[in-house]
């Protein structure tokens, strides 16, 4: 699964927000295991650091962890919310000039870990990126 944005900011920045602002921008009322519950997530800025959700009475659920860390340019998550570990996929974002701002590519792989349900979920990443990523160009362009 493939998607890309523009933002109007710079490739530092356009990471930045990605990443150390990832609670700005993601979605966790819709978007998370806990729901309405949720109260905030992160990723932690290294390979191996946890990508997280925290509900209100601060219990951490693991979406996943880094797997690349390489700013301004370049993200990989495994990447398995409400998921074995064993099924996490990767998620790769790039951030690359263009013009004026930013592009950020993001390709979601390895669905083939999910066995039968492979399908299914790749469908319904394919519905939720997108609403997610336009979050994140929201706050970007803001």
């Amino acid at each position: 699964l493939r998607l890309s944005v523009h933002v109007q900011r710079p490739v530092p920045e356009a990471f930045e927000l990605f990443t150390s602002g990832f609670s700005r921008w993601w979605p966790v009322a819709t978007h998370s295991v806990w729901q309405g519950k949720a109260v905030t997530c992160g990723i932690e800025p290294a390979v191996g650091g946890a990508v997280y959700e925290v509900n209100a009475s601060g219990e951490r659920l693991p979406w996943g962890h880094v797997v690349a860390w390489e700013p301004p340019r370049r993200l990989v998550l495994y990447w398995h919310p409400d998921r074995d570990a064993a099924e996490g996929q990767e998620v790769e974002v790039r951030f690359e000039p263009d013009g004026q701002g930013t592009r950020v590519a993001l390709e979601h792989r390895d669905w083939q870990k999910l066995g039968r349900d492979a399908e299914k979920a790749r469908q319904g990443y394919g519905m939720g990126w997108p609403g997610v990523l336009q979050q994140y160009v929201t706050a970007a362009n803001a």
